[in-house]
Formats: structure tokens, sequence, C-alpha cells
């Protein structure tokens, strides 16, 4: 897909006279949209743009949005309300808005009313058109939009694939493997924002991931709404992908997310005991643990069937660390209810876990559902969630105390040195003594001697030996 770019010569003249305009890219949400954004860095550099935090440095401001939480559209609009004044001091200044939020016409209608400083609305299916939308704002009156609804025709193109990336790392990078869902599950609204599921073809995934071993990444991450339902046409599914994404020469790591479990299937957790690249970490939404509530969610499987799951996962990898997304409160959620999900919890020893209480999404069908939970009873049931979760992942991680473990190297702070171990945990250490003076550098893979095991994290130095290991026998 070509980038529409100004004409020749044209740049991005009339935002700063005499230096290169500058841009920053406010994001919010999932791993898509972080790749997302680095389209749209790629994109601005393209044009002549350089990256600034400073907002009252930048020419153009834009918020690339997430609609799946209430709390997530609060923090836009409440960032967003806070340029109203910048813009009065900068009317050149271009504030932009993309993402999910933007393909809901409620919003649309919100922004127009409420916050007509704003410049270009943009959804997610039309990303490479973002130059040429600043263009018709510096040329044009008014706030520009431009927001694709499906089906988008083939002509139009429906995927941000072959665009300009800068990425955010030089050691690890997102892969997109396909876009959109199929799941339309009761309380989400991503299949009404990014649409059915669109799987790009095997040999250009590929093709990125071989191009991006050659520049120096060694940690892959192949995002999908639903990466187990990944099926291009005349070529084979996820596990086939995972097994040749495996045999890419350079790359030391290769994980995925997000995983449904009732598309999880045995050929799946096959692949990935059997790839050595694949990480010992898989992320597995729960949401709830009673089938009643999971039957109201739309979500395809029951408690039995997903504490059978990690039966299998354990008995085909004994050391994969699990993490998952968990509601609290759902509409006609009981005690009875909540102890399920607790009872699930308990049983699968989840190594880290992503809670929320329920937030309604407008035209979503749990939206309209009775038996409303009272915010008093949530905030109990979540707390209590939180009580549980915070003693097992404790437990696993105070177990992993003198075990020694391969961290790759993510950044340095004040002399402590934090990166993540092969199953997705963080680890904060010290440099070893035979160490450089700098210490690891970022991508860098070192063995760390784990001294403290933390809630949220763990605590250790760097190796200087060989003793300590780990068997996995933590859960």
């Amino acid at each position: 897909m070509n980038v529409e770019t100004f004409p020749s010569g044209t740049g991005a003249s009339g935002l700063t006279a005499g230096a290169a305009p500058k841009f920053m890219c406010r994001t919010y949400g999932c791993q898509m949209n972080s790749r997302d954004s680095e389209k749209i860095a790629g994109m601005m550099y393209a044009l002549g743009f350089e990256e600034t935090s400073d907002e009252r440095a930048a020419d153009i401001i834009i918020f690339n949005t997430c609609c799946v939480r209430e709390n997530a559209e609060n923090k836009i609009f409440g960032h967003l309300g806070q340029l109203k004044a910048l813009k009065a001091q900068k009317p050149r200044l271009r504030v932009a808005l993309c993402g999910c939020m933007i393909q809901q016409d409620i919003i649309v209608e919100k922004i127009k009313s409420a916050y007509s400083f704003v410049d270009i609305l943009f959804g997610t299916f039309n990303l490479h058109r973002l130059p040429q939308l600043l263009r018709d704002s510096l040329e044009t009156e008014g706030m520009v939009i431009d927001i694709w609804k499906e089906p988008v025709p083939k002509e139009r193109g429906n995927t941000p694939d072959g665009l300009p990336t800068r990425r955010r790392h030089a050691y690890k990078s997102g892969v997109n493997i396909m876009y959109g869902c199929n799941n339309f599950c009761s309380y989400c609204i991503v299949p009404y924002v990014r649409g059915r599921e669109r799987s790009r073809h095997p040999e250009d995934i590929l093709e990125e991931v071989r191009a991006l071993a050659a520049d120096g990444v060694r940690e892959v991450m192949l995002l999908g709404q639903n990466v187990n339902s990944y099926s291009p046409a005349g070529a084979a599914g996820f596990p086939e992908l995972l097994r040749r994404v495996n045999e890419v020469s350079g790359l030391r790591r290769v994980r995925f997310m997000t995983s449904h479990p009732k598309d999880l299937s045995p050929a799946l957790i096959r692949a990935m005991a059997e790839c050595e690249k694949v990480c010992r970490h898989l992320h597995l939404p729960l949401q709830s643990g009673s089938t009643e509530i999971l039957r109201r969610m739309n979500r395809g499987y029951t408690k039995e069937g997903y504490l059978s799951l990690i039966s299998a996962l354990r008995g085909e990898i004994p050391n994969i660390a699990l993490t998952t997304d968990i509601i609290v409160g759902f509409p006609g959620e009981t005690e009875e209810d909540f102890r399920d999900t607790l009872e699930v919890v308990d049983r699968a020893r989840f190594a880290n876990a992503f809670t929320f209480l329920y937030s309604p999404r407008t035209g979503t069908p749990a939206a309209g559902l009775p038996g409303r939970v009272p915010d008093a009873v949530a905030g109990k049931r979540f707390n209590a969630l939180l009580d549980t979760l915070n003693k097992i992942i404790l437990e696993q991680n105070t177990r992993l105390v003198g075990a020694k473990l391969e961290v790759m190297t993510e950044e340095e702070k004040g002399g402590i040195f934090t990166g993540r171990t092969e199953d997705n945990r963080l680890v904060h250490f010290t440099a070893g003594k035979t160490a450089s003076a700098a210490g690891p550098v970022p991508g860098e893979f070192v063995d760390v001697k784990i001294t403290e095991g933390r809630a949220h994290y763990l605590i250790g130095r760097q190796s200087d030996d060989q003793t300590g290991s780990y068997d996995g026998a933590i859960f």
C-alpha cells in the first residue's frame, strides 16, 4: 500500500518556518494500536517531520484512540480538552484523532459539538490517508473527516500493510498477521470498530519477519484480535505459520497475542511445545469463571472447557506461564458466579492478569442486559479478585528466588536494568561484576540470578557463574 503524500515540493509547509516540523502521537489501548502508531510515526518521518514529547513544540498532535473501556475514552477527552487553550495560542497547530473511538458515530458527533477545534478525524481502515488529510487540513477551513465503514471497497484497500514504520525499539517488534474480529462477544466493541477478520498472506508476513530479523530484531510478537482464527485464503492456519516464523534465522523469541480459548487447538499447543523460539507464555483471556456468565458474554466455552485447556497446555508445556483478562461485575453476575471465577483463578495459577470492572459500551448487546451489579458490590469483588491473584503471583515469583533466568534487557534507569524472561515476567536487576562498565544494552540477553520475588516483578543480579537453574516447577 502506498502512502498518500503531499505533492512534490509542498511538504509540510505552513507549519514551522525554517525548521523541521514536529509531531506528537499519543497512543491508547492495545498492541494493535501501538503498532499502528509506529506506522503513523513512519509516515510522519517520511513527510519530513520529527517527533517530540512536548505538546507546546508540536505542529501536529495525533491521538490514536481506544474505546474498549470507558476509562480510556475519558482519558482521551480529558487530554483533548487541555489542548483548547494551546490551539488558541497556536492556530496552525493541527489536532488529529484516529483509531477505534472515531469509528463510532456518537463519538464523532460529540467531537464536532464539544471539541470543534479538532482538525482531522479518521478511523481504523484508512491509516494511510493521514498525509493527504493533513494536507487537506492545511489548505481548507473546518474539520476534515474521513471515516470508512465496512464493507470497504477493495480498490481502497483495508489494511495498513506496506506503510513506512518507525519502530519504538530496535530489538523487538510487533507484526500484524490479521485484522478485525468475528467473535462478537456481547460486551466488546472491537468487531464494530475494527471490522471483520482479514488475514494476511503468510508469505507477506514471513517477508516482514525476515526483514525485521535482518535489521536486528530479536523478538517478534505476532498480532491479531484472535490469532487462533488466522486463516488466509488457500493457506494453512496459525499453527503452521508459527512453525514457519520459528525457522526465521536471527530471531531469538517469538510471541503472539491474543488467543481465544474457543479456538485454541491441539495443533497449536503442539506447535508451541515443539518450536524452540516460541516463548513459554500464553495470554488466554478468561473473562469469567462462570459458565452462565460466559454464555451471556457469548464467549463460546465453559468453565470446565477452559480448565481442560489449561490441563492440556501444562501437559505439553509444563513450565508455561499463563496470563489472562478478567471482567468483574458483568450484568447478572451473582456471588456464586464470582466464586466460580475465584476457583478458576486458584486452579489456573495465572502468572499475571489484566482485571477490569465491567464497562458498558454503547452499541454492544451487553449494554442493554438487565441485572446491573451495584458499584459497591462490584468494587468489593474486584478487590477480592486482586487479593487472590496477588497472592498466587507472589507465591510463584518467590519460588523463583535462587533461579537463573535468561532476560532480554529493555532499558536502564539509575543503574537498574529492566527486562523480561521468556515467560514474560518483568525483572529488575543490577549488572554483574564481569559486565562492561555500561552494563547490558537494550536487546542483549543476559542470565540473571533472582534474589527476590515481588507480586508484580522479580529482582536479581546479572549472573557471573553457572549455579542455579529454573526447572519450571512453580505451579
